[in-house]
């Protein structure tokens, strides 16, 4: 069975980037994307949509965060994973996401190909490449 994926992202480009190595690189698919804070809580929030793992951006469409989509995710099934990838990984954002739950915290800039590896670790991924 493939993870699926759910990417909460603003910028459109990076989404489909990260979509495309995930699956790339790890054998997941994307479930479903969201740019905004309170878009992202509404599908994560519902039973219907299946999801593994929530990668999430801090930074997010104005008025939103992903500190608000982290504490969402905080009731969540002990086997879906929630990760934060954003510009702003510095010690206090880190300590602060994982506070929240996060189960990792990735800097865009230089530990994406770190987020690839953690998703490719995860039970049931599977590279197609």
């Amino acid at each position: 069975m493939t993870l699926k994926a759910f990417i909460v992202e603003d910028n459109a480009s990076i989404r489909e980037s990260l979509g495309e190595a995930l699956w790339e690189l790890a054998g997941i698919a994307t479930a479903g994307f969201a740019g905004s804070e309170k878009a992202a809580i509404a599908w994560l929030s519902d039973a219907e949509n299946q999801w593994d793992l929530a990668i999430i951006d801090l930074i997010l469409e104005p008025g939103g965060s992903g500190f608000g989509v982290l504490l969402a995710c905080r009731g969540r099934q002990p086997q879906q994973k929630v990760v934060v990838l954003t510009a702003t990984a510095n010690p206090a954002v880190r300590r602060q996401c994982e506070a929240l739950g996060s189960d990792g915290v990735f800097d865009k800039a230089m530990e994406t190909d770190a987020l690839i590896e953690y998703c490719a670790s995860l039970p049931g991924a599977a590279p197609q490449g």
